[in-house]
C-alpha cells in the first residue's frame, strides 16, 4: 500500500498525512512520569491526582443507585449538548460559594473542565494567535494552545501570581508588535503549578487591564474551593461578566473519574460553546451528569469538600515540615489551598536532567520545565501533596533532599576537576520513559 510517507524515513508511515496542527501535540511531562511514578516502591510527588479515598463509598454508590433507579431511561439516554438542566441549577449553588452570580443559560456542561479549555480553544485560536498565560502555567493548557498553532506568552508570576505591571507590558509589547492576543489565560486560585493565590486587589487591576485592551480573559479554577485556613479571593467572573470566562470541574471536589466540568461565558461565546460542544462529543454524558445531580441534592457536599480540605491541609503541612527540615537552605511556595508546592532550585541546578537520579532514588517529581512554552523552569519543580500519605511524603522529601545534595556535590567536584563521573550520564539517558529523557 503507498502512503503519503511512503517515500521517507519516518517509522511512522502515515506521518505525511496528519494536519499541520499535530505539530503542536507533544507528550505531557507528567503524564510521561506515571509510568514510573506508579512503581509501588517510588514515591510520586509528581501527578496532581485527588485523593478520592476520602470520598465515602457509600456516597458515591448511593449516587449511583439511584440515578439507575430512579432515572435510568434519562441517565443513559442523550442529552442536552449544553447539559442538564437541574445540574446546571446546583452549578449555580457551587460557584456562588465564591461570589458568582449566573443563570442557568449562562452555564454549558462539559466532560470536564479540560474539554472546555480545549473548547475555548477551538472557538478562538486560528495559527500564529497568541495566549498570555502565567509563567509558569498549566501544563496541559499550553499544550491544549500549542495544538492549535497558537503561541504562548508567558507572563512572570510572583508568590502573590501574576504581575499585572508585567502583564500590561506584555501586552503593549505584543500590540505594538502586530500580533493578535485572542486571551488571557490563569488559575488565580492556588496555581497549578506554583500554589499561589491572586490577592483581590490584583484581581481587579488584571480585568482592568484586560478591558482597556478588549482582551478576554480565561478564569481556570479547579481548586477553589480547597482552602486550609480562609477562602481565597472571590473568582474574577464575579465582578466582570462580559470579559470573563470562567471553567470549574467536579474532578476536585468530587472525583475525576466522572469527568464533569462546566464553562460560565457571555451569551455569545456560550451559544458558540454549545455547538462546538455538540460537534465534538453530540452531548456531556448524561450518566455522569445524574450521578452527580444526586449527590449534589442528597449529600453533604459541602462537608465533604471540608473533608478534603482537612486531608489535603495535612499533607501540606507534612510537605513543608519535611522541606524545612531537609532543605532548608532552598525557596519555596506556601500554598493556601490546592495541590502544590513550588520548589525553587540554585540556579545551576537543572530539574529535568536531575530527574533520572531521583527516579533511581525512587522518588517522582514533575520538572519546572513541563509549564513552559518557552523551555524555562528548568531551576524549578512542582512538588505535588494530594494524594502520598504523610508519611510518604516526608519519605519522598528525604529522598528528594539525598538528591538534590547529591547533584551539588556532582557541581562542586565538576567545579574542581572540569569532568563528571562517567556513569552519571549514562544514568541521566537511561532512566525515564523517552517522552521525558
Amino acid at each position: 500500500m503507498t502512503t503519503p510517507a511512503s517515500q521517507g524515513t519516518n517509522l511512522d508511515p502515515w506521518f505525511g498525512a496528519y494536519a499541520a496542527r499535530t505539530a503542536g501535540l507533544s507528550a505531557s511531562e507528567v503524564r510521561a512520569l506515571f509510568a514510573v511514578a506508579s512503581r509501588p516502591e517510588v514515591v510520586s510527588l509528581a501527578g496532581g491526582m485527588p485523593y478520592v479515598s476520602a470520598l465515602p463509598t457509600e456516597l458515591l454508590q448511593s449516587a449511583v443507585d439511584r440515578a439507575v433507579r430512579e432515572q435510568g431511561p434519562v441517565a443513559l439516554q442523550y442529552g442536552s449538548g449544553q447539559g442538564s438542566p437541574a445540574l446546571r441549577e446546583q452549578i449555580l449553588d457551587v460557584m456562588s460559594l465564591e461570589g458568582i452570580r449566573a443563570s442557568v443559560d449562562d452555564v454549558v456542561v462539559t466532560t470536564g473542565s479540560q474539554h472546555a479549555l480545549e473548547l475555548m480553544a477551538k472557538l478562538f485560536l486560528d495559527p500564529g494567535d497568541v495566549v498570555i498565560a502565567e509563567g509558569p502555567s498549566y501544563v496541559t493548557a499550553v499544550t491544549v494552545f500549542k495544538s492549535f498553532q497558537a503561541e504562548v506568552v508567558h507572563v512572570p508570576m510572583d508568590d502573590e501570581g501574576l504581575q499585572p505591571q508585567a502583564l500590561q507590558e506584555t501586552i503593549d509589547r505584543l500590540k505594538a508588535s502586530g500580533r493578535r492576543i485572542k486571551f488571557i489565560y490563569t488559575i488565580p486560585s492556588f496555581h497549578n503549578p506554583m500554589g499561589v493565590t491572586l490577592p483581590w486587589q490584583r484581581r481587579v487591576e488584571i480585568l482592568e487591564i484586560a478591558r482597556r485592551a478588549e482582551i478576554l480573559v480565561v478564569e481556570d479554577n479547579p481548586y477553589g474551593l480547597l482552602y486550609f485556613d480562609q477562602a481565597p479571593p472571590q473568582a474574577m467572573r464575579s465582578v466582570e461578566e462580559d470579559g470573563v470566562v470562567y471553567l470549574g470541574t467536579f474532578s476536585k471536589t468530587f472525583a475525576p473519574g466522572l469527568r464533569v466540568g462546566w464553562a460560565v461565558a457571555p451569551h455569545a461565546i456560550r451559544e458558540k460553546l454549545v455547538l462546538a460542544n455538540e460537534a465534538a462529543v453530540l452531548s456531556p454524558s448524561s450518566f455522569s451528569q445524574t450521578v452527580i445531580s444526586e449527590y449534589l441534592a442528597t449529600a453533604d457536599w459541602r462537608g465533604q469538600i471540608d473533608t478534603f480540605r482537612g486531608v489535603y491541609r495535612e499533607r501540606r503541612d507534612a510537605m513543608l515540615d519535611a522541606l524545612g527540615r531537609h532543605l532548608p537552605s532552598l525557596d519555596w511556595t506556601v500554598p493556601s489551598g490546592g495541590f502544590y508546592v513550588w520548589l525553587r532550585l540554585p540556579e545551576h541546578l537543572d530539574s529535568k536532567a536531575m530527574l533520572p537520579r531521583a527516579v533511581k532514588e525512587l522518588v517522582a517529581y514533575t520538572p519546572g520545565t513541563a509549564f513552559y512554552a518557552d523551555g524555562g523552569g528548568r531551576s524549578a519543580i512542582r512538588l505535588s501533596f494530594c494524594y502520598p500519605t504523610p508519611d510518604f511524603i516526608r519519605e519522598g522529601i528525604r529522598r528528594l533532599a539525598n538528591v538534590i545534595n547529591g547533584e551539588l556535590e556532582l557541581l562542586g567536584e565538576f567545579a574542581q576537576t572540569g569532568s563528571l563521573p562517567a556513569q552519571t550520564e549514562q544514568t541521566r539517558q537511561n532512566l525515564l520513559p523517552p517522552s521525558i529523557g
